[in-house]
C-alpha cells in the first residue's frame, strides 16, 4: 500500500483566502453596519466560516499528514494533538477576555442589553457553573462558536488523517454519511444552558474533509472537471442564483412572488446543520477560484495582497484579535454614534490592528527561529591561569635578571 505524501510546497492561495475568512468574520461579526457588506454572505450561501472551516482541513492535511508519513503516526498524532491543545488555551484567554470585557462595559458604561446580546448574563447567577461550562466548551458568548468547532474537528482528526492517506475516497464517503445521518436523525453536541451547538460539528466535519481530501490527492481527481466547460457555467449559474436568492431576503424589492417561489427551499440559510446548497456554494467559489488564479499567479506578490497573505498565515491570533474587536467594535459604535463614517473608522481600525499583529507575530517567529538556529560564534577557550608556584618562579627569575 502506497502512502499519499502530502506536498511541501506553500501555496500562498490558503494564505489569502484564509486571510480573506478572518476578515470576513470580523466584518460579519459586527451587527447591523454597512462593514457586513463586504463579506460573502450577503451574495451568497456560505460565508467566512465555511471558508475557514475547508481551509483548515486543507492544511491540517499538508502539514500533520506529511509528518505522520515520514515519522510516523504516533509522531504526527501527538503533534496535531499539541496543535489541538494550543488552540485550546486560545479559546480559553479569548473567552476570559471576551467574558470579563463584556460584563466590565456593560456595567461600567451602563449599557446593560450588552449582557443579553452577548450571552453573558447567565454568568451573573451561575458564575462558577457558567465558566465551568466554558471551559468543556458547551457555553460560548456570541461570536464564540467557531473556535469551538475546529478544536472538536482538530481532535477527532487524527484517525481520520491516518485513513486519508492511505484510502482518501473511504475516508470522505464516510464523512458523507456522518454528514447525511446527522442531519436525518438530528444529532448534535449539546449546549450551555440549554440547545445545542450553533455550528454542528457532525454536519461541519464535511467541509473540514473535503478539504483534507483535496490536500491528499483529491485536487489532482478533480482537475479535470475545474478545467471542464460545464462544470465552469453550472457553477457560475449556482453562484448568481444564490445571489439573487440571498439578497431576496434583504432587499424586499428584489423578493418578488416568482423570486420567493423558486427560493423558498433556501429559507432560513441553514447554517447550523451545514445545508447542502452552502456546501455547493462554496465547492463553486473554490472551483472558479483555482481555475483563474493559479498557483504561480503574479498578483499573490501585490503589495494590496500581503496584508491578507499575512493574516493567514497567523490565522490563530488575528482570529482571536478579530473575534475580540468585533466586541469592541460594536460597543463603540453603540455608545458613541452608527453612523457611516464611524463604522468605516472603526473597521479600518480593527483591520490595522489585525494586520499589526500578523505581522509582528512573524517577525517574532523569525526571531525566535533565528535565535535557536543560528550558528553559535566559536570562541578560543581562555588561556590557563597561571598556578602560584609558577608565578613565584617567574618573579625570582625577573629579581635575578634586574641584579644582573
Amino acid at each position: 500500500m502506497t502512502l499519499f505524501v502530502p506536498s511541501n510546497e506553500r501555496d500562498l492561495r490558503l494564505d489569502l483566502f484564509r486571510g480573506v475568512a478572518n476578515w470576513a468574520i470580523f466584518f460579519g461579526h459586527i451587527p447591523g453596519t454597512a462593514l457586513a457588506w463586504l463579506t460573502s454572505r450577503n451574495y451568497g450561501f456560505s460565508d467566512g466560516a465555511d471558508l475557514f472551516v475547508f481551509i483548515s482541513g486543507y492544511t491540517a492535511t499538508l502539514v500533520f499528514g506529511r509528518m505522520m508519513v515520514q515519522r510516523g503516526f504516533l509522531i504526527g498524532a501527538t503533534r496535531l494533538l499539541r496543535r489541538v491543545w494550543q488552540l485550546y488555551v486560545a479559546h480559553v484567554l479569548l473567552f476570559i477576555f471576551y467574558l470579563t470585557s463584556v460584563h466590565y462595559l456593560a456595567h461600567r458604561f451602563d449599557i446593560p442589553h450588552l449582557m443579553d446580546q452577548f450571552n453573558v448574563a447567565h454568568l451573573m447567577e451561575f458564575p462558577v457553573e457558567t465558566l465551568t461550562q466554558g471551559l468543556l466548551l458547551k457555553f460560548k458568548p456570541l461570536n464564540l462558536d467557531v473556535l469551538p468547532l475546529y478544536i472538536v474537528l482538530m481532535g477527532a482528526f487524527p484517525p481520520v488523517l491516518w485513513l486519508m492517506l492511505r484510502h482518501r475516497n473511504w475516508a470522505l464517503a464516510g464523512s458523507v454519511l456522518l454528514y447525511f445521518a446527522a442531519r436525518f436523525l438530528h444529532w448534535n453536541l449539546p449546549s450551555y444552558p440549554s440547545g445545542d451547538w450553533f455550528f454542528n460539528p457532525f454536519t461541519w466535519q464535511l467541509l473540514f474533509v473535503l478539504g483534507a481530501w483535496l490536500a491528499a490527492g483529491g485536487a489532482r481527481t478533480v482537475r479535470p472537471i475545474v478545467t471542464a466547460l460545464t462544470p465552469l457555467v453550472l457553477s457560475v449559474a449556482f453562484l448568481l442564483f444564490a445571489l439573487v436568492a440571498t439578497l431576496a431576503t434583504l432587499i424586499p424589492e428584489i423578493d418578488s412572488p416568482i423570486v420567493s417561489q423558486l427560493t423558498q427551499a433556501f429559507r432560513p440559510n441553514d447554517k447550523t446543520n451545514l445545508a447542502p446548497y452552502r456546501i455547493l456554494h462554496l465547492l463553486a467559489l473554490a472551483l472558479l477560484a483555482v481555475r483563474f488564479i493559479p498557483f504561480d499567479w503574479s498578483g499573490l506578490g501585490w503589495p494590496i495582497f500581503r496584508p491578507l497573505i499575512k493574516c493567514g498565515q497567523q490565522s490563530l491570533e488575528v482570529f482571536c484579535v478579530g473575534v475580540f474587536l468585533s466586541f469592541v467594535a460594536h460597543f463603540v459604535l453603540d455608545a458613541t454614534s452608527n453612523a457611516f463614517y464611524v463604522q468605516v473608522l472603526v473597521g479600518a481600525a480593527g483591520l490595522s490592528i489585525m494586520t499589526g499583529v500578523a505581522y509582528y507575530r512573524s517577525w517574532s517567529k523569525k526571531i525566535d527561529k533565528y535565535a535557536f538556529t543560528a550558528p553559535q560564534t566559536q570562541v578560543p577557550p581562555a588561556a590557563a591561569a597561571p598556578s602560584p608556584v609558577t608565578m613565584a618562579a617567574e618573579s625570582m627569575k625577573k629579581t635575578k635578571e634586574s641584579k644582573c
